[in-house]
């Protein structure tokens, strides 16, 4: 992925069983990989053992200096779970984050 424009796809889904309605989306986070020498990268690896997560980029750690940019409509996809989209399927589905409290 060094110097590269790289696509992460996370898939979402929320499915409403009292309505059956069923949303889903694919959320793709466009990412600018740096173009790092060898030794930077073999350093990175040894020092965050990225090896459990996607392109082994933890952009929540030091894989953030990777990236040269980052393009999302949601940005929290790319560590996980993408809570903007999420967050907009429940409010279509009825529920308000604000009033489960």
């Amino acid at each position: 992925m060094r110097g590269r424009m790289v696509e992460f796809h996370s898939a979402l889904c929320v499915y409403d069983a009292p309505r059956e309605i069923m949303q889903s989306a694919d959320i793709i986070t466009r990412v600018r990989v740096r173009n790092l020498p060898d030794d930077e990268l073999d350093a990175y690896l040894r020092l965050e053992q990225p090896y459990d997560v996607a392109g082994s980029a933890k952009a929540e750690g030091l894989g953030i200096a990777l990236l040269e940019s980052v393009e999302s409509n949601d940005p929290t996809a790319l560590i996980g779970l993408p809570l903007i989209e999420l967050t907009r399927m429940l409010r279509v589905a009825g529920l308000n984050l604000f009033e489960m409290q």
